[in-house]
């Protein structure tokens, strides 16, 4: 009796087992069709004649288009200068502060130093010497031209002259890159100070001195930017790059007012691609007049004529939850909604930057598909 209420127990268990591994495998399997439905649907017959679908693929077409970058108010290297000393000295006098704007040939900074003095006299010494061994040279010749002196004498007395010329030249170029002109420099006016002046006009950006600092060649003192020939500098990528010509038309704005733009053009291109996939593109202000800042940031539109995009009809895509999609045909009936990104529209076509090769899209009638795969979904 008891070996056969077991078995009977033993029967109920396992029935009960099956039913529960049947319930897990259902629940298993509608997970995975809710999943493949997710972004796949399906016609039969009948609903795939009422839809009136069409078929095609994303084709390459010139399209005016707009590229959106980034960048900066910049200027020329030739209107930036660095001010440094070709010899060490302390500064003695100087009135500049950052945003001071100074003419060409305005006193910048007054240095001193004592080896100041030790060049001037040194050239003026070498000078000195130069008009004796000149004299003696001219002599030593007019004695060997009549044999009256040997040719040893005479090749000393010119190496010593010429020698002694080379050392007076460079003494000379020393001192015109501190400002001094050697012409009027004489014993009345050696002097322990050098001026230096403004080489441009333009904005003083940087001041890295003050009074008594001594300061080497290597050292830069002072900033001068020149904002007259301003343009702006974009960062461009690899990709875009190459529908760029030098004049297509850009406008731009900057963070600090950005309803009001300016308007300038393509003038230099970079060949170079930087190791992040980038490359500068400079552009030309049409209105230099503007009162802009060197660093200042912007953004910019540019101008693309006829550029070569990949579109597709703009029935083919199709909007859900605010993002762009399209169906790609699958086998049989079935067709794939994915996403896709897109550029700028025109006469009927949008610009698809998504690589979807050769594969048949839908092209009309697509939200049909996208009702059919929600409604399903639900």
């Amino acid at each position: 009796m008891k070996l056969k209420n077991f078995l009977v127990l033993a029967s109920i268990s396992t029935m009960l087992a099956c039913a529960g591994n049947k319930t897990n495998e259902a629940v298993e399997a509608e997970k995975g069709t809710d999943a493949l439905s997710a972004d796949l649907v399906t016609l039969n017959a009948a609903q795939l004649k009422t839809a009136n679908l069409a078929f095609g693929t994303a084709q390459l077409m010139s399209m005016h288009k707009i590229l959106k970058v980034n960048g900066a108010i910049d200027v020329p290297p030739s209107n930036i200068v660095s001010i440094s000393i070709p010899m060490g000295g302390y500064l003695k006098k100087t009135s500049l502060i950052p945003g001071m704007f100074v003419k060409k040939g305005n006193l910048l900074a007054v240095m001193e130093d004592p080896s100041y003095i030790e060049l001037q006299q040194d050239y003026l010494t070498s000078k000195s010497k130069l008009v004796y061994l000149e004299a003696d040279f001219n002599r030593q010749r007019d004695l060997n031209a009549t044999k009256s002196t040997s040719d040893k004498i005479f090749q000393l007395a010119r190496s010593d002259y010429e020698s002694q010329k080379y050392l007076t030249k460079s003494l000379s170029e020393k001192l015109k890159l501190l400002g001094i002109d050697p012409l009027t420099l004489n014993e009345n006016n050696i002097s322990r100070a050098i001026n230096f002046n403004a080489p441009i006009n333009g904005y003083v950006t940087k001041v890295n001195v003050n009074i008594g600092k001594y300061v080497t060649p290597t050292d830069i003192l002072f900033e001068i930017i020149d904002p007259s020939d301003l343009h702006l500098r974009l960062i461009v990528y690899e990709n875009d790059a190459t529908n760029l010509k030098v004049g297509n038309k850009v406008s731009f704005y900057t963070n600090n007012d950005m309803r009001k733009k300016y308007l300038a053009k393509v003038a230099v291109i970079n060949p170079n691609i930087n190791e992040d996939k980038t490359t500068e593109v400079h552009c030309h202000l049409v209105n230099e007049s503007v009162r802009l800042y060197p660093g200042t940031s912007a953004n910019a539109e540019i101008e693309l004529n006829d550029a070569k995009v990949n579109t597709v009809p703009e029935q083919a895509i199709v909007k859900w939850q605010n993002k762009p999609f399209v169906f790609i045909k699958m086998e049989g009936n079935s067709f794939k909604m994915v996403p896709v990104e897109t550029g700028v529209s025109n006469n009927g076509y949008v610009e698809i930057k998504n690589d979807l090769g050769k594969q048949a899209i839908v092209t009309t009638n697509a939200y049909t598909l996208l009702m059919q795969l929600k409604n399903s979904a639900d």
